[in-house]
């Protein structure tokens, strides 16, 4: 029972999957910039693009925060 403790306070909580979150959240920043540089400007897409970047932002501050022991 002690070693089972002890493997699960030294377990990584890095994830494979975490890498494609912050490639995710750099296209969708990427595209946010070319929306707003954009001369036709479309509100839906500026729209749904910030919030998309926000809800990516979030979940890579948490990703962080949880692979530094700080959740």
């Amino acid at each position: 029972m002690l070693l089972a403790e002890e493997a699960a306070k030294t377990a990584s909580t890095y994830n494979g999957f975490d890498v494609f979150v912050v490639l995710f959240t750099i296209v969708i920043a990427i595209g946010v910039i070319r929306l707003l540089a954009a001369p036709k400007k479309n509100p839906f897409a500026i729209g749904f693009g910030l919030v998309s970047l926000a809800i990516f932002l979030t979940m890579d501050v948490v990703m962080v925060m949880g692979w530094t022991g700080n959740l």
